[in-house]
């Protein structure tokens, strides 16, 4: 009985998720407490289930909130503007140079994990420049979506957040081993900005222009008067880069517990860039949006997941699923989970998928021996990773496709192959040095 309760659960934060009918903070906490009390739990029980749930991912959820204020405010100082001014510069009107040059710069730009910003700084800086030059809209809408698909396995972005939360486990321990898979995948992707770029070059030639030459002094032109312009710290470049790089280091070394880097490096860095109290509060107040969104998604996930771990409907739904699965399947349940990851993002959004189907498969995996660690990565290679920006589930697919003036249905066409072939390339070597 207890199964049948949890599978209700799951298929009606499936339901109301993807029709948008409540929030997910809705989905996530009001549905699994009301299920719970019909299956006959008391409130004392519940509370004590919630509380172990929000308790096992407090550090994740504040890792995350430092981590997108500490990112949006290197953003704001100009940490990236002498990445993107050297791209175009040294692109010089080659269309493959640009298009591995957009790779790098989207790369970049989705270290804070947020495909909005993401996209906001890569279609902006880079649009005129492919127009200046006849290329197409199309091929840098593409290479943005597929650098910030395989760049958002950081252990601080929205998929691994959620993956370590649903399945209780360490972030970093789910994230350390993919680390070098990461690497082959970001490699794949310039191979295909590489390629695109020779598509483009074969079809427009190398175009010394006026325009393309003057592009990296054209396209800050109109930031002279901005505020945003006023936020910016050249001077602090090199103190704004060592911070950075100290946090990532002390972050991936485990040194100190897994919130302490961003904690000390967002105070650090508004001290660094903005000497004056109002602007350090005007920073904090800009980010806030988008860090208290996740982290309140990534809390209400804890009380979800605590409430089924809890319950035991987890453990239930687990042993009827493997019930199901023959013996000899049941060891594959990583590589197969691992190469359909990415399609799995046009069904699932990343809440629907890491808070409600993944736990199921990790405990149906586990019974065949599979720990939920493996499952977690095999998920994190593709769904909404690689697979988000082309997915009609996210709304910063929409805000690509609306920077770049693309068509959707144009943008799945050209990047689904990729992003699956780039999702399998990482699935084969992470099933070859043992990560699945």
């Amino acid at each position: 009985m207890l199964a049948l309760y949890g599978f209700l659960i799951i298929a009606i934060l499936l339901f109301l998720v993807l029709t948008k009918r409540t929030s997910v903070h809705f989905a996530l906490v009001i549905v699994p407490v009301v299920i719970a009390l019909i299956a006959g739990f008391g409130a004392g029980e519940l509370g004590e289930f919630m509380g172990e749930g929000m308790s096992s991912i407090a550090m994740t959820g504040i890792m995350i909130t430092f981590a997108i204020l500490f990112f949006g405010i290197m953003f704001d100082a100009g940490l990236f503007d002498p990445l993107i001014k050297g791209v175009i510069k040294y692109a010089k009107g080659d269309p493959v140079k640009i298009a591995l040059g957009t790779a790098i710069i989207a790369m970049a730009s989705h270290l804070d994990g947020s495909g909005s910003s993401t996209f906001l700084i890569t279609i902006s800086a880079l649009l005129p420049v492919y127009k200046a030059l006849k290329m197409s809209p199309l091929t840098l809408a593409v290479i943005a979506a597929l650098s910030a698909g395989t760049m958002n396995l950081v252990p601080w972005g929205g998929p691994t957040i959620r993956a370590a939360t649903a399945l209780d486990v360490d972030v970093l321990e789910l994230y350390g081993p993919l680390i070098p898979v990461q690497i082959i995948g970001l490699i794949s992707v310039l191979i295909a900005a590489f390629w695109l770029g020779r598509q483009e070059r074969k079809r427009l030639g190398v175009i010394e222009t006026a325009a393309s030459a003057n592009a990296e002094e054209d396209l800050f032109t109109d930031e002279k008067n901005s505020e945003n312009q006023e936020l910016k710290r050249p001077k602090l470049l090199i103190p704004n880069f060592l911070l950075t790089v100290g946090v990532i280091v002390v972050l991936i070394m485990e040194i100190v517990p897994l919130a302490v880097p961003f904690v000390i490096g967002v105070p650090l860095a508004l001290m660094i860039n903005y000497r004056k109290v109002a602007m350090q509060q005007d920073r904090i107040e800009a980010h806030a949006r988008g860090a208290i969104y996740t982290s309140s998604v990534i809390f209400s996930a804890g009380i979800f997941t605590g409430i089924l771990s809890g319950t035991g409907m987890i453990e239930s739904m687990a042993n009827i699923s493997a019930s199901a699965i023959p013996n000899g399947l049941g060891p594959a349940l990583p590589i197969i989970l691992a190469y359909l990851s990415m399609p799995l993002s046009l069904l699932f959004d990343p809440d629907s998928f890491y808070f409600g189907v993944l736990p199921v498969l990790s405990a149906t995996a586990e019974t065949f021996g599979v720990q939920p660690e493996t499952m977690g990565r095999a998920a994190l290679l593709g769904q909404m990773t690689v697979g988000f920006s082309v997915s009609p589930l996210t709304g910063s697919t929409f805000l690509l496709i609306g920077l770049a003036g693309v068509d959707l249905g144009d943008l799945q066409k050209k990047a689904i192959p990729l992003g699956f072939g780039i999702t399998a390339v990482m699935a084969t070597v992470a099933w070859i040095i043992g990560v699945l």
